[in-house]
């Protein structure tokens, strides 16, 4: 396997991400969300002084867990602040990729105050330098996140649209942006906020040109094989699924029924990791994370609940991915 880092290699990660199976680990704790995730590996906000010191605890967690992905992660969504740091004495991105796992950035800065029950993203000031500066550091990809917190067909257009006007500005830049409308888990009106959500999708699918490739990051929904249409449209590389507050065994039993669909979890990838684990033991935990996630991702179960899962391999010709 060869690396050597930026656009000479885009063909490469695009492919890995089109056709790699495995799953996308999501690294990309902001400082909102840093002090809970250490928290659950267990470092409380007493062993660091200062947000300088809460990133580099977590880093040595992140690189941690970068050491002990394999070939069944394709992908992994880092901090901006990771991408500048190594991982066991080399770049971060370069060393994911020479373990031929895509290195993917995480753009967005946070989100606005509620407004129709959703959060749009804040402005992303200097995007396209930043985005520049991460594809020579071997960065293929972005992801973006906003929250739909209500089934508001007014909010949720303005979310979606504004994640596609960026995500063309992204590929533009040469890269693949993962748009990430997250619909809270927990709301009362979730079925119906994901119905108004895919038909926004498709309205914003329906408009992208034959180069413009994106992914999609969506909360695990209710209805079995909701986004099918979305696996299958030829702009969308891959659709990924978040865990959305759900611990491992219940993600993981949701993502199986959604044909096509793969796994980019953050806390139900690294959930039961502590920092107190010695190395063996650290690693049959990630080992285990890793195995669950896999095959949520790629042993689906058919409508026929006595019947064998079904590999996506196998219906993936169905969903038109052949």
């Amino acid at each position: 396997m060869r690396f050597r880092g930026g656009a000479a290699s885009q063909g490469d990660m695009l492919e890995r991400l089109r056709s790699g199976e495995g799953f996308v680990a999501a690294l990309d704790q902001s400082g909102g969300s840093t002090p809970a995730a250490l928290k659950a590996y267990g470092v409380h906000d007493s062993d660091y002084k200062d947000e300088n010191e809460m990133f580099d605890l977590v880093h040595e967690m992140r690189e941690r867990v970068a050491r002990g992905l394999d070939e069944r992660c394709i992908g992994a969504i880092l901090f901006e602040a990771t991408m500048d740091r190594k991982f066991e004495g080399r770049p971060a991105p370069a060393y994911l990729w020479s373990k031929k796992i895509v290195p993917l950035l995480k753009c967005d800065k946070g989100l606005e105050e509620e407004r129709n029950g959703c959060q749009r993203m804040k402005e992303i000031p200097n995007l396209e330098k930043t985005l520049a500066r991460a594809k020579l550091l071997g960065i293929a990809g972005t992801k973006m996140r906003s929250r739909i917190a209500a089934a508001n067909e007014e909010g949720i257009k303005s979310v979606v649209k504004q994640q596609f006007d960026i995500a063309k500005r992204i590929c533009r830049c040469g890269l693949v942006p993962i748009v990430e409308p997250e619909v809270d888990a927990f709301i009362e009106d979730k079925g119906h906020a994901e119905e108004i959500l895919l038909n926004a999708l498709h309205a914003e699918l329906h408009l992208l040109k034959p180069g413009e490739v994106i992914m999609l990051k969506l909360t695990l929904p209710d209805i079995e094989d909701l986004y099918a249409s979305c696996v299958a449209h030829p702009n969308v590389v891959r659709v990924l699924a978040l865990s959305g507050g759900f611990d491992r065994a219940e993600a993981c039993a949701r993502l199986k029924r959604q044909s096509g669909v793969i796994a980019s979890f953050s806390r139900a990838l690294t959930e039961g990791l502590s920092v107190d684990m010695d190395d063996a033991t650290f690693s049959a935990a990630l080992d285990a994370s890793c195995a669950a996630l896999y095959d949520a991702s790629f042993r689906k179960i058919t409508e026929d609940d006595g019947a064998e899962p079904a590999m996506y391999r196998d219906v993936s010709g169905y969903l038109g991915k052949d």
